[in-house]
């Protein structure tokens, strides 16, 4: 079985490639310098059709029935030349776009899809607490419906594109109620930005991604009518679940990206650099390793792209749910060794901010995180072969 691209991907490859060579590439150094969420750029990516590639043509999206391959081919090379605008489109999409076009009615769908579709707006997904990360089902905001309408309280933290100037909508989980079982009902709830008692905090200062918008959220007496509910009452959390098994493979092709960008870099500084009267390409250490950034260049890539298939194909649920996850924790864990593999190639150099190869080892450590853990990953790999894993 073959995962190559099609042509039309490639072709779309092509694209993208040269608007984040010609749009990005200049200016990322001093939007991270300056921890500069580049919204002109944004809008840019948005003109360029990234933002609809798995949208109807009703909301102005390419109407290509879903192609979940073409936002990663977009999402990795975005990333191959900034990691923060990589992660800016597949949260945008994968955790913004997506949940309101999966299980939004369609007053939901035509009142915030063709903004944000376009690229003239942001959504945020809202899910993590200061108290519930990895255990999402630990969710302590909470929901009441009070007069024909949802009064929110609570926080969350970590929230990407929550608190830029374009930032429309974050859909959030809290808890609505209380299951038969005794466990919380967890529901999703849209609060669009600028609602009285919604607050995005300060940006955050983070060790990577600095180009990302990326906040804490809190909300007081946050109140929206009750058709703010996204999907059925008690479903959110299956809802949410769902959306980050896309959302693992598109941080996988974020983590292609970074490997990409890791081999590119290393090779031309080992062809450039020299040592006792030849380059440093030449000596098995450096060789080796630049070897194994192609190795896992190529097993990162068919993982990725496997999973995606998987996606587009229509496989059953479960199936899909465990190549997500194997693709996700192979992935990120050899982006991060990658990055630190072409450090060590710079050698001192490689610990000077002027060159990308430490803007690259910053921002790959938090893909072994977002989207749940490496931890997580394996165990629901483990699950998914029968395990009984706690």
């Amino acid at each position: 079985m073959s995962f190559e691209l099609t042509r039309e991907h490639e072709e779309f490859r092509h694209s993208v490639r040269e608007f984040a060579q010609a749009e990005i590439a200049p200016h990322a150094a001093l939007w991270d310098k300056d921890h500069h969420f580049p919204i002109d750029v944004v809008q840019k990516m948005g003109k360029l059709g990234l933002f609809g590639l798995t949208a109807p043509e009703e909301y102005g999206g390419a109407g290509n029935d879903g192609d979940f391959t073409s936002l990663c081919v977009a999402i990795e090379e975005l990333g191959r030349v900034d990691q923060s605008m990589g992660i800016t489109l597949q949260a945008a999409v994968g955790l913004g776009i997506n949940p309101i076009l999966t299980y939004g009615t369609q007053e939901q769908k035509e009142r915030w899809l063709p903004d944000l579709v376009a690229g003239e707006r942001l959504a945020g997904f809202g899910l993590t607490e200061p108290g519930a990360g990895s255990d999402a089902g630990a969710t302590r905001t909470k929901a009441e419906l009070v007069d024909g309408g949802w009064v929110v309280n609570g926080s969350k933290q970590f929230i990407t594109n929550s608190g830029s100037e374009i930032t429309s909508v974050v859909t959030v989980t809290a808890r609505t109620g209380t299951r038969q079982d005794g466990k919380p009902e967890i529901s999703t709830i849209m609060l669009p930005a600028g609602t009285p008692g919604f607050t995005a905090e300060k940006a955050y200062d983070k060790l990577g991604w600095h180009a990302s918008d990326t906040h804490p959220l809190s909300f007081e007496d946050v109140r929206v009518p009750a058709d703010h509910l996204l999907g059925e009452q008690g479903r959110g959390y299956a809802q949410f679940l769902a959306t980050l098994d896309d959302g693992r493979v598109a941080i996988s092709a974020l983590s292609v990206g970074c490997i990409q960008a890791c081999l590119d870099m290393a090779l031309q500084y080992a062809g450039e650099r020299q040592t006792f009267g030849g380059p440093i390409g030449r000596k098995q250490g450096v060789a080796f390793q630049i070897a194994d950034l192609e190795v896992m260049l190529h097993a990162s890539r068919l993982l990725t792209y496997r999973a995606a298939a998987l996606k587009d194909a229509g496989a059953p649920y479960q199936q899909f749910k465990q190549a997500a996850s194997v693709a996700k924790v192979h992935c990120t864990e050899a982006a991060v060794t990658a990055t630190r593999i072409a450090t060590q190639v710079f050698g001192g150099y490689g610990f000077m901010e002027e060159y990308p190869v430490v803007r690259f080892y910053r921002d790959a450590k938090v893909l072994e995180i977002g989207e749940g853990t490496s931890e997580v990953q394996r165990m629901l790999i483990a699950r998914g072969l029968g395990l009984p894993v706690e």
